[in-house]
């Protein structure tokens, strides 16, 4: 098993950031059925004001690569993600047209 965290901003407007919340609530289910066949076996978004927070457990075989390449030939995927900007905005460092940017560990009790 792998462990991914990312994060994400939205855009700062409390009923849009409501809107989100209660998408996500019931997401899409070519999206739900997305995240389980890419090996994504648990995620989970946490936000506090309007920073994003998702955590990813996957099987040993997940990639990014492969999820994005999946994304990019799914018109249905593709509206999803295009629906979501109209909520995201990247982080101030993020790379030109990133979205979620990974977070580095930095402590474990482990």
């Amino acid at each position: 098993m792998k462990k991914y965290c990312l994060a994400l901003d939205l855009i700062d407007d409390p009923a849009r950031i409501d809107e989100y919340e209660e998408i996500h609530k019931n997401i899409w289910p070519e999206v739900k059925t997305h995240i389980h066949d890419c090996g994504i076996t648990l995620m989970e978004l946490y936000r506090t004001g309007d920073r994003l927070f998702m955590i990813m457990e996957t099987s040993d075989d997940f990639s990014f690569e492969k999820m994005a390449a999946k994304e990019s030939t799914d018109p249905r995927l593709q509206e999803w993600e295009s629906f979501m900007w109209t909520f995201q905005k990247p982080l101030p460092w993020s790379k030109p047209g990133e979205k979620w940017v990974l977070m580095n560990r930095i402590f474990s009790s482990a």
